[in-house]
């Protein structure tokens, strides 16, 4: 699966999301922020619980999410739909390098990814490239079709959320 799509930030904000093999998922996607907003986009909280669940799947919201982001911290993310019952997402983080670098574990099941996402510096925007190495290619495709397939909607979201924080 090789595509580019263009979101309505225009060219600048050019999304590439390549298969890589039968196991890798690499998305890329330059943010109109500097690294260090992006960062704390995607390290607190209450900042990333702002932009990560697609909008699209009404009903569904996070209704909890903790995270320890430091190497060696772990993070829970709860989503429900209202009701009782909730789907938990956690794992563990196994490097963090501030402005950087994160890298996590999806560990809530055997088919879970290494994900790692690198914020690098481009003259005041950020490249973000999210990378997933799924155990399978059975993992990889089964997340195509669910987990990775709101990838483009969420980063839409994320820059909405940098367009109104300040530095």
């Amino acid at each position: 699966m090789d595509r580019q799509a263009s979101s309505a930030g225009g060219a600048q904000n050019r999304m590439s999301i390549e298969r890589r093999g039968d196991r890798e998922l690499i998305v890329t996607r330059t943010f109109d922020a500097p690294p260090s907003l992006v960062y704390r986009a995607w390290s607190r909280p209450e900042l990333f619980q702002r932009w990560w669940m697609p909008k699209s799947l009404s009903g569904v919201s996070l209704v909890s999410c903790d995270m320890d982001v430091r190497t060696g911290g772990k993070y829970r993310l709860e989503f429900g739909t209202g009701g009782s019952e909730t789907m938990a997402f956690y794992g563990k983080y196994l490097e963090v390098v501030p402005n950087e670098r994160i890298v996590w574990t999806n560990d809530e099941g055997e088919e879970g990814a290494i994900t790692t996402v690198t914020f690098q510096d481009q003259g005041g925007s950020t490249l973000v490239t999210f990378h997933e190495i799924y155990p399978s290619k059975e993992a990889l495709e089964e997340a195509l079709q669910g987990s990775a397939a709101g990838l483009p909607e969420q980063l839409d979201q994320l820059a909405e959320l940098l367009s109104g924080l300040g530095e």
